[in-house]
């Protein structure tokens, strides 16, 4: 089958979750197996036989099977595959998971204000390895859904205790995170967007020790000079500059970006509504420097210290990784697993399904970011055997070469047979495409070994 052994993998991953039974748990290695080995395929269309999808269906809507049980094994595996790592990034984000189909409307809530869409939240908390440029795994993720009757309460949430605004969740992923890790937390810096800016998680980040990096939301009221946050940042000099490249996102077309650094300690003051003691951290800010109207702006706090350029540096290169976990959604959403497209008939049975292809997500990110970091080297660590051969003949007008050729032309070419064309020009193929390529490839594989096994009279 093509790429690394999704047995093996399933195995590492799910082989020790707790589900009451070790029947359930090998037939959770085998659907997670079965799943991971048909990229963009149905669980009917995944599973070999008869017999395996109804083991399926008879484990997903199981109400024994616990969906944070799947999730905790895979957590337990992440932590593992962690101790290998000296310094670990916990990239944060949330994310919603919209459905249309009306057999699961009265257990969904709400996920935006027009209240037109029913789904489940989720926030995720990946780890990644800055140093070996590697996407270690899972290590935290809550899923909930809204009651219905709370929309619009958002513009109320000041009145509410912070235990229980919604954006109680950094704090709570952070203290899970941490119970699982142990002492490995002390290598892990949490990495979130603006919506984490909030004083009481900022407070409990150091009062626990927990090392960060958090964009700010708010020019908040500092003790320096007596500037809020934003003002001073102007007034700070230039510690040199930055280039960074800017994706390619809806209407927004890819380009580079020169950015303006600036850094120094600050102490933020404790807000008039809330109770507490102002918090020493280190700003880091850079600006871009052009004449757009959309310049690229960062403010970010950190726990960690910053003295040197060099340091500043280094801590808006932590926060540029932050896309990796935007991507893992987009894999887990639509273009990898299209989790959002399952139509199953309870919440329970969708929060189990759920779970599972976050973990292929993973294992889907992780596949791609090792062929892009070793591009140069053999496809046949992704496209072992017979898998190479059968996409250069498809593709390829000339004779087979002689040695496998890089991975950098097994993504391109994958990419071209499930129909993707580089118009922007940036050869760079979306995730759809390359799964369209593989799952495509897998049928062209399936159909050579039949013809194979009828010539040779097995069948």
């Amino acid at each position: 089958m093509i790429g690394n052994s999704t047995l093996e993998w399933a195995q590492q991953t799910f082989s020790y979750a707790k589900l009451g039974d070790s029947r359930r748990t090998q037939r959770l290695v085998q659907l997670v197996s079965d799943v991971a080995s048909h990229v963009g395929a149905s669980i009917v269309q995944a599973c070999p036989n008869p017999a395996s999808v109804e083991g399926a269906y008879r484990l997903i809507r199981n109400p024994d099977v616990e969906a944070s049980a799947i999730a905790e094994a895979g957590f337990a595996a992440t932590t593992n595959e962690a101790e290998a790592y000296d310094l670990l990034l916990a990239l944060e984000d949330s994310t919603a998971l919209t459905y249309t189909h009306k057999s699961l409307s009265n257990e969904l809530g709400h996920v935006n204000s027009g209240n037109r869409t029913r789904g489940m939240l989720a926030h995720s908390v990946l780890l990644f390895a800055p140093r070996e440029q590697k996407v270690v795994g899972l290590i935290e993720q809550q899923r909930w859904t809204r009651d219905i009757s709370t929309r619009g309460r958002g513009n109320k949430c000041v009145k509410r205790p912070y235990e229980e605004k919604e954006t109680f969740k950094w704090q709570q992923a952070s203290t899970a995170m941490s119970e699982r890790l142990g002492k490995l937390q002390a290598r892990v810096i949490s990495v979130c967007d603006r919506e984490s800016d909030v004083y009481e998680y900022l407070q409990y980040k150091l009062t626990s020790q927990q090392r960060f990096v958090v964009r700010s939301t708010y020019s908040r009221c500092i003790e320096e000079s007596g500037y809020k946050l934003h003002d001073y940042a102007k007034e700070l000099s230039s510690a040199g500059q930055r280039t960074i490249q800017i994706a390619q996102r809806g209407g927004r077309k890819a380009r580079k970006a020169t950015l303006d650094v600036r850094f120094a300690p600050i102490t933020i003051k404790v807000p008039a509504n809330k109770c507490g003691k102002s918090l020493s951290l280190y700003y880091v800010g850079c600006k871009e420097q052009s004449d757009s109207n959309e310049k690229l702006e960062w403010h970010l706090l950190t726990s960690e210290p910053v003295t040197t350029t060099a340091q500043a540096q280094e801590i808006i290169s932590y926060y540029e990784q932050r896309r990796l976990v935007e991507e893992f959604h987009k894999a887990w959403k639509s273009d990898g697993t299209d989790v959002e497209a399952l139509q199953l008939q309870s919440k329970d049975n969708l929060e189990r399904v759920a779970v599972i292809q976050a973990f292929k997500a993973i294992r889907l990110l992780q596949l791609r970011a090792d062929s892009r970091k070793q591009e140069n080297s053999s496809c046949e660590s992704v496209l072992p055997g017979i898998c190479w051969k059968l996409l250069w003949v498809k593709q390829e007008n000339k004779p087979l070469p002689s040695t496998a050729p890089d991975l950098k032309w097994a993504r391109i070419t994958l990419a071209k047979l499930g129909g993707w064309y580089d118009s922007k020009r940036t050869g760079r193929p979306g995730w759809a495409a390359l799964w369209r390529g593989w799952y495509k490839l897998a049928a062209i594989q399936e159909g050579y070994l039949m013809a194979q096994s009828f010539i040779s009279g097995e069948m």
